[in-house]
């Protein structure tokens, strides 16, 4: 197990990588900052807590778009029924104050 120094939205961070999986490892960071940057240069978002979820729900979103459909295409349900979109409007509710979470 090594160890790698990454940047993501320009905060560093140490993180534990297996041996072999460096390459991979630096693609998912740079996949993460990608989609944290384009949150915040959006100006509408500004707590970086809010960002990072919200990266996280458009990165695993875009994971199961590219994954065979249980279901229509046009459905933004789930393989576990959940409405994705009802879950992003609960999520903006939640974290409407940034910073809430902290």
């Amino acid at each position: 197990m090594s160890q790698i120094e990454v940047q993501i939205m320009g905060q560093g961070y140490a993180l534990a990588c297996p041996d072999g999986a460096e390459e991979r490892l630096h693609q998912a960071v740079q996949s993460v900052d990608q989609a944290m940057c384009k949150i915040r240069d959006s100006g509408k978002i500004k707590a970086r807590e809010r960002i990072a979820v919200l990266a996280a729900i458009n990165l695993a979103f875009e994971q199961t778009a590219s994954a065979p459909p249980a279901a229509s295409a046009s459905s933004t349900k789930t393989e576990g029924g959940v409405d994705l979109e009802s879950l992003l409007n609960r999520l903006d509710e939640a974290l409407a104050v940034d910073g809430q979470l902290l």
